[in-house]
């Protein structure tokens, strides 16, 4: 088993920490194999509630909806694996070893939307960890949550970086007959091994193109995210990449620049290290170069675009291919008109 991460780092929350010494045990292979390929152990999460709210003026939606806590796709620059040390959990094999499932996510969603309060809006799955990860297969949360969605004809979307979305195809392309739904794959790269590398347990570039054709085929507008951009790794992709995207069948296209807040920084930095020994120097340099000296920025507006000449360099190519392969737009807004509240139960009485 590939993981993103070789590290435990420690929880930023906890007053304590623990270091393995493993120096009476470099004989004893077996066990350093076993300590580097950890099973993955799936959690129930006992979440009160599955709609999160963001007010980042960098997030271009209000609402986000994720089944999952943690991501077995284990993409080492993931910038949700900080999230896990809310949880008690470390931001490395933690987060993709140990995944919490929300198995009561539809009935959460349809409790919220049942809310008088909802004013219907785009909700936004796997706004924080991949919705169609591997444990999607087993556990089918979000088909219900896309269910619930039908039933209320409330509008979604979806960013993800594995074509078992293709799965839903049969409700994606309901929900896309009303104007109640966009689909965005994450695509990065076209090198299946650097792919392979960057996100061990994703779908492999070509898997994903397919699922954007496919869904173009069906009526589902769909677009791509090629993200993160890692400058002196990827980004000479950029033109290849839109190009991909618009044979296709995409209509959009957006990125954005990698960032490495907090604990995702020593992982990533570790991952760069053994993948990419000859690279580390130029990566980490063109890298901090675009975050004034540091690795990661929490500026609005800065964080997700960079600055400097690397950064303007990178956004001035990706905006020309874009333009060139007709990507540089928004995908058509959702029709929140259609939107109706989710049948009760008459026994039940709503409280807000």
């Amino acid at each position: 088993m590939r993981h993103g991460s070789r590290l435990d780092p420690p929880n930023r929350f906890e007053t304590t920490a623990r270091e393995v010494d493993l120096e009476q045990m470099e004989w004893d292979t077996e066990y350093l194999q076993e300590r580097l390929n950890r099973k993955i152990d799936y959690l129930d999460d006992q979440a009160q509630s599955v709609v999160s709210e963001n007010t980042s003026p960098d997030i271009p939606f209000r609402y986000s909806l994720n089944p999952y806590r943690g991501c077995v796709h284990a993409c080492s620059y993931c910038y949700a694996r900080n999230t896990h040390e809310y949880l008690g959990y470390n931001a490395g094999l933690d987060f993709e070893t140990k995944i919490l499932v929300k198995q009561e996510a539809a009935s959460l969603l349809r409790k919220f939307l049942g809310r008088k309060a909802w004013q219907p809006e785009m909700i936004m799955f796997s706004g924080v960890t991949d919705c169609y990860q591997p444990a999607e297969r087993q556990f089918r949360i979000t088909r219900q949550c896309l269910e619930v969605a039908w039933e209320c004809r409330q509008p979604i979307g979806i960013i993800t970086k594995n074509a078992l979305v293709l799965r839903d195809l049969d409700l994606l392309q309901q929900l896309a007959g009303e104007n109640l739904v966009n689909v965005f794959l994450s695509i990065n790269s076209l090198d299946p091994e650097l792919a392979r590398r960057m996100e061990p347990r994703t779908s492999i570039p070509a898997a994903r193109l397919r699922a954007v054709q496919t869904l173009a085929a069906a009526g589902v507008p769909v677009g791509v995210m090629t993200a993160p951009i890692i400058p002196g790794l990827n980004d000479s992709e950029i033109p290849a990449l839109l190009q991909a995207a618009r044979q296709a069948g995409a209509q959009a296209a957006g990125y954005n620049f990698l960032r490495l807040p907090i604990t995702v920084e020593p992982v990533f930095l570790e991952w760069l290290q053994r993948n990419y020994p000859e690279k580390r120097e130029l990566i980490e340099g063109r890298i901090r170069s675009s975050r004034d000296g540091e690795l990661s920025s929490s500026t609005w507006s800065e964080r997700m675009r960079g600055t400097g000449q690397i950064a303007e360099q990178i956004q001035k190519m990706f905006r020309i291919f874009a333009q060139k392969n007709n990507l540089a737009r928004r995908l058509p807004p959702l029709d929140c008109t259609r939107f109706r509240p989710p049948e009760t139960d008459p026994q039940q009485l709503k409280l807000f």
